[in-house]
C-alpha cells in the first residue's frame, strides 16, 4: 500500500518513516467509524501497529497515558505491545505488534479459557491502584441524561422512563473505588495466538470503577454463555459487581450505546443498544 493512500497526513508519514526507515504497509486495520486510522507496518523484519487521528480524537490522549504509565502489568509478560514512538503534535502512535489473530468472530470469542485469561489480564490492570471519587456516579448519571438530548432513535417513552430512574437514583448506595480501566474489553481488542491471550487498543482507557469493564462482555456473551461468564470470573479472581450500581451502569451503557452508533451512523450496534435499553430498564 502506498503511504498516499493509507489515509495519514504529510506529517504524519514522515514521522512514521523518520521512526521507522524502510517502514512499509501491509495492512490497514481501521474499523472506519471515526476517524483513527490503524495500519499494519513492517520496517527491518519487524511488525508494527501505527495509530494516527485528528486533533478532537479523545481516544488519542487516553491511550498514550494507558502506554506511558499503566500497561506495565501487561507488557511484562508480553501481554499487549510496547509504545515504540509518538508525535503528540501531530497525534501518531507507533506501537510494537502483537503476534495472533483479533477473538471478534472466531471460535476463541467464545472459548471458556480466553475468557478466563481475559479475567487474569484484566485483573492485572485493575490492581494497580484505586482512586476515590464520590461525585463519579453523579457526574455519569448525568453525562447519560444530557446524552439524550442529542439525536437519537430512542422512543420518547423509553427516555421518559430512563430520565425518571437516573432521577431518582443521583448517587445514593455503593461507593465503588475507580481503578484503570481498559473501557472496551471484549474480544474485539483480544489477539489470540495459540491459544494465548494479548489485549489491544488502550483508546478508551480511563479511571472507572472495574466493573465498567465488564459490561460489554456481559451483553455481548454472557448472556447467551453463562459458562464464559463463570470462566472470566475465575480468573478475575472475584465478582466485582454490587447488583445495584451493576444495574444502573448497564442502564448509562445502553444509553450511550444507543445514542453513539446512531451518531456514527453504525445501525446495528444502534439496534444493540436499544436491546441493551430493554434488559437494562427491565432490570428496574
Amino acid at each position: 500500500m502506498q503511504w498516499g493512500r493509507t489515509g495519514l497526513d504529510d506529517q504524519q508519514a514522515a514521522f512514521v518513516r523518520a521512526v521507522l526507515p524502510g517502514a512499509e504497509v501491509v495492512g490497514d486495520d481501521s474499523w472506519g467509524l471515526l476517524d483513527t486510522i490503524v495500519l499494519h507496518v513492517v520496517a527491518e523484519g519487524r511488525a508494527y501497529t501505527v495509530k494516527a487521528c485528528g486533533p478532537d480524537n479523545t481516544h488519542f490522549p487516553r491511550e498514550l497515558e494507558a502506554h506511558r504509565h499503566w500497561t506495565g502489568p501487561l507488557l511484562a509478560t508480553g501481554d499487549t505491545n510496547a509504545l515504540v514512538a509518538v508525535d503528540q503534535e501531530h497525534r501518531v502512535l507507533v506501537v510494537t505488534r502483537v503476534p495472533g489473530h483479533l477473538a471478534l468472530d472466531t471460535p476463541d470469542a467464545t472459548d471458556p479459557d480466553v475468557h478466563r485469561q481475559a479475567g487474569v489480564l484484566l485483573r492485572r490492570l485493575h490492581d494497580q491502584g484505586t482512586r476515590h471519587d464520590p461525585d463519579h456516579r453523579v457526574r455519569e448519571h448525568a453525562k447519560a441524561v444530557a446524552a439524550l438530548d442529542a439525536p437519537h432513535r430512542i422512543a420518547p417513552g423509553t427516555v421518559d422512563r430512563v430520565r425518571a430512574v437516573l432521577g431518582e437514583r443521583p448517587g445514593g448506595g455503593v461507593v465503588e473505588p475507580l481503578v484503570p480501566t481498559h473501557g472496551d474489553w471484549h474480544p474485539r481488542n483480544w489477539v489470540v495466538d495459540d491459544g494465548h491471550l494479548r489485549a489491544i487498543d488502550f483508546g478508551r482507557f480511563a479511571w472507572r470503577p472495574a466493573t465498567a469493564d465488564l459490561t460489554r462482555l456481559a451483553v455481548h456473551h454472557w448472556q447467551h454463555d453463562p459458562v464464559l461468564e463463570a470462566a472470566f470470573l475465575a480468573g478475575y479472581g472475584r465478582d466485582p459487581r454490587d447488583p445495584e450500581q451493576w444495574r444502573l451502569l448497564q442502564l448509562r451503557e445502553a444509553v450511550g450505546t444507543a445514542v453513539w452508533a446512531h451518531a456514527v451512523g453504525d445501525e446495528d450496534f444502534e439496534a444493540q443498544g436499544h436491546d441493551m435499553l430493554r434488559d437494562a430498564l427491565a432490570a428496574f
